[in-house]
Order: C-alpha cells, then sequence, then structure tokens
C-alpha cells in the first residue's frame, strides 16, 4: 500500500468513528453495495441461434397486405 492509501484510510476511519452506530451501518451498506453497482457483468450474452424457433409460430399469409382505410384512418364502424 502507498502512503497516500494508508492516509485515506486512516482518514476514513478517523470520521466512521465520529458516527453514530445508524450511520455507520448507514456507511457499510453502502460500501458493500458499490462493488454490485460496478461489477462487471459475468457472462458475455449468448449468441443467437438461426432457426431456433422454426416451425413454432404462424404469420397469415395476408400479414403485409394493406390494412382497410377504416382501421387506417382510426374510424370504426
Amino acid at each position: 500500500m502507498t502512503y497516500q492509501v494508508l492516509d485515506s484510510t486512516s482518514k476514513l476511519i478517523a470520521k466512521l468513528q465520529t458516527l453514530a452506530p445508524e450511520q455507520q451501518q448507514q456507511v457499510l451498506d453502502f460500501v458493500e453495495f458499490l462493488p454490485q453497482k460496478y461489477a462487471q457483468p459475468q457472462q458475455s450474452p449468448q449468441k443467437r441461434v438461426l432457426g431456433l424457433n422454426q416451425g413454432k409460430i404462424w404469420i397469415s399469409d395476408d400479414f403485409n397486405d394493406p390494412l382497410p382505410d377504416e382501421l387506417r384512418s382510426g374510424r370504426t364502424k
């Protein structure tokens, strides 16, 4: 450890000792939270597999056909 780290640690401990026990617990909770907040993902995302769900869904043959005018304008009968 360098002198700067030791000096910072000493200052932190001295300030912590002046806090009430409830405040010390809040500081401890925050210090334990920090590694979780800045943790790097452990696993890389899985790559997609082409055709994995082939044949499991069905799309109507007229899926891409234009909609009727009353549907496109928002008017209903």
